[in-house]
C-alpha cells in the first residue's frame, strides 16, 4: 500500500535525482564553452609569414632563407605560407629597421648574418639586435679563402706569399658589402702580409662575388662554402684553406678528388685567422613566448628533414643549434666581438 507521505518521498527523491543530471550536464557545458587552459591551446600563424632577408639574392643568406621557406612547403610544416622578401638595401639596415618597426608582429621573421652586427657600428644607424627578439641559432657558416682554379696557387701559403711580394693595392680581394665580415677577414689577412696589399672590392651578394673570381675580375674571395659550391664542382674555383679552429666534418667528395674536410684550416697552413658567421632567426620586438616557441619548433621541424641534413653537408655548415638565455649569451658576446674588431680595422662610424 501507497501512502501519501511515500508518493511525497518519492517524488522529492525524483526531483533531487533530476536536479542533480540537470547540474551535471550544465557544468559539463560550462567546461566545454569555457576557454581552454592557459598553454592548452599553442599559438599558430593566421596569416603568410613574412621571412625577412637582410641581404641581396644568391647569398648564404639568401639561399639558406629559401631552402627553409622550401622544405616549410614541401613537408606541410606550416599552416600558413612562408614568403621571402630580400629587403638589402644600406647593408641589411634596411631589413633590420622593417622588423624594429614591426613591434608586436609574430608573422614577421629575419634571418640573420653578421650584418646583424656589423651594419649598425658601420653606418650608425639606429638599430641594435636587442630591438628584436632572438628566437634560434640554426646554424654557423664557414668562410673559406677562394682563387681561380687556373691560378698557380696550390695553397694558402702560396697565395699570401705571393700577397706580400706584390706591390701594394694589386690583389683584388672580392666581397659583400663594405665594412662586413667579408672585409673584416681581408684586414685580419693584411697582418699577416702587410697593410695595403689588398684591394677590397665589394658586390651585393655572394652569389655576384662568385662570379667575378670565375671571370677573373678579383684575385681572391672568402666566400661563404654555399656560396662558391657550385663553381668548385665545375672546376672553376680552388678553396684553399678554411677558416675555421678545425677541419669540416663532411668527408663525403664534393668534386672527384676533394672532400670539405680534405680543406685544411688557415691556421694549419700558416694563416692565423679564424671567423664564422652567424645563421640565426629573430623576430620583432614585443612579441609573446608562445609565439617565440612556434617558430623554435617550427625549425626544430626543418632541421629533422633530411633535406635539411643535405643543405648543412653541401655548405658546409657548421651544425651548432641555440635558443632562449644560451643563444642571446653568443649574440651578446659576438656583438662585442665585432665591435673591437671594427674599431681595430677602422670601421667604426662617427660617435661609435
Amino acid at each position: 500500500m501507497v501512502t501519501h507521505s511515500t508518493t511525497r518521498r518519492q517524488y522529492w527523491a525524483g526531483v533531487t535525482r533530476h536536479a542533480a543530471c540537470v547540474g551535471t550536464l550544465a557544468a559539463a557545458a560550462a567546461l566545454l564553452a569555457s576557454p581552454p587552459p592557459a598553454g592548452a591551446q599553442a599559438w599558430e600563424p593566421t596569416k603568410p609569414i613574412q621571412f625577412i632577408i637582410p641581404a641581396g639574392t644568391g647569398g648564404g643568406a639568401d639561399q639558406m632563407a629559401r631552402f627553409i621557406q622550401g622544405a616549410v612547403a614541401k613537408n606541410n610544416l606550416s599552416k600558413q605560407p612562408i614568403i621571402t622578401v630580400n629587403k638589402a638595401g644600406g647593408a641589411g639596415a634596411e631589413g633590420f629597421l622593417e622588423v624594429k618597426k614591426s613591434a608586436g608582429d609574430a608573422h614577421t621573421v629575419i634571418i640573420t648574418l653578421s650584418n646583424l652586427f656589423t651594419t649598425p657600428n658601420a653606418t650608425g644607424v639606429p638599430f641594435s639586435w636587442k630591438d628584436m627578439t632572438p628566437v634560434a641559432m640554426l646554424a654557423l657558416d664557414q668562410f673559406v679563402l677562394w682563387v681561380n682554379a687556373e691560378t698557380p696557387y696550390k695553397t694558402a701559403k702560396d697565395y699570401i706569399d705571393a700577397v706580400k711580394a706584390g706591390d701594394d693595392r694589386t690583389f683584388k680581394m672580392g666581397g659583400t658589402g663594405s665594412k662586413q665580415e667579408d672585409q673584416i677577414i681581408t684586414v685580419a689577412l693584411e697582418k699577416l702580409t702587410a697593410p695595403k696589399k689588398f684591394t677590397y672590392v665589394p658586390y651585393s651578394g655572394g652569389g655576384a662575388v662568385a662570379v667575378q673570381l670565375v671571370g677573373k675580375h678579383v684575385n681572391s674571395t672568402v666566400n661563404n662554402p654555399i656560396e662558391a659550391v657550385s663553381q668548385w664542382k665545375a672546376g672553376a674555383l680552388r678553396p684553399l684553406c678554411i677558416f675555421d679552429g678545425k677541419r669540416s666534418v663532411y668527408t663525403q667528395k664534393v668534386t672527384t678528388d676533394m672532400a670539405w674536410s680534405d680543406i685544411p684550416t688557415c691556421k694549419e697552413v700558416g694563416v692565423n685567422t679564424e671567423y664564422q658567421m652567424l645563421r640565426g632567426i629573430f623576430m620583432p620586438p614585443g612579441v609573446k613566448q608562445e609565439q617565440v616557441d612556434y617558430y623554435v619548433d617550427l625549425f626544430k621541424k626543418v632541421m629533422a628533414t633530411d633535406d635539411w641534413k643535405r643543405f648543412m653537408e653541401e655548405g658546409a655548415f657548421n651544425q651548432t643549434f641555440m635558443t632562449g638565455s644560451e643563444f642571446k649569451g653568443w649574440v651578446e658576446n659576438n656583438d662585442k666581438l665585432h665591435y673591437d674588431l671594427m674599431k681595430e680595422a677602422g670601421f667604426l662610424a662617427a660617435g661609435k
